[in-house]
C-alpha cells in the first residue's frame, strides 16, 4: 500500500439530542472529564457535513486512563431537522462504545439509579474469550445510544 496512512483514532463522536442531558450521564455518571464545551458554526462545517443547522455545540471527554487520552465528543445540531437512530446490535450500521471500567457493578448500579436502562438486567460475568472472568454490560445513553462496560479480569485468560 502506498500514499497515507492511518496514524491513529483521534476521537468517538456521538450525536445527541439535548446536550445537558448527555453531559449528565457522560460526565456525571461515567465520570468522563469536560476537556471544551462549545458552539461552532463555520462554512466547512456546513460543506463537511452536508445537513441544514444553525450550528453545533461540541463537548470534548476525556476518557481517563488511556494512553494519549482518547476522547469522546458530544454534538448536539441545533436547530436541525433529526430524527432517532433506534437499532438493535443485530442491525447493520448500529455501533456503541465500549469502556474498560475497574467496576462495572458499581457504575451500573449508579447509572441505573440515576434513572438509565441496560440491555440486561445485571452486569453478566464473560465465561469464554481472551476476557473471561470479567464482567460486562451494556447501558443506553439519553438518546438509547448504548455504552458497553467492559470489566476484563484480573488475568485475561490465555487464547484458545
Amino acid at each position: 500500500m502506498s500514499g497515507g496512512r492511518v496514524l491513529g483514532v483521534h476521537h468517538a463522536g456521538i450525536t445527541v439530542g439535548a446536550m445537558d442531558a448527555s453531559l449528565r450521564f457522560y460526565r456525571d455518571g461515567l465520570g468522563l472529564e469536560v476537556t471544551l464545551d462549545a458552539e461552532r458554526d463555520a462554512p466547512y462545517l456546513h460543506e463537511t457535513l452536508a445537513v441544514p443547522f444553525r450550528a453545533l455545540r461540541y463537548v470534548l471527554l476525556r476518557v481517563p486512563g488511556t494512553e494519549g487520552g482518547a476522547i469522546v465528543e458530544l454534538l448536539e445540531y441545533l436547530d436541525a431537522e433529526r430524527f432517532p437512530a433506534a437499532a438493535r446490535p443485530s442491525d447493520p450500521g448500529n455501533g456503541h462504545l465500549c469502556l474498560q471500567v475497574e467496576d462495572a457493578e458499581a457504575i451500573h448500579a449508579r447509572l441505573i439509579a440515576m434513572g438509565y436502562r441496560s440491555r440486561s438486567e445485571r452486569v453478566v460475568p464473560i465465561t469464554a474469550g481472551a476476557n473471561a472472568g470479567g464482567r460486562i454490560v451494556y447501558v443506553a445513553d439519553p438518546d438509547g445510544y448504548w455504552v458497553e462496560l467492559l470489566e476484563r479480569p484480573a488475568t485475561p485468560a490465555a487464547p484458545r
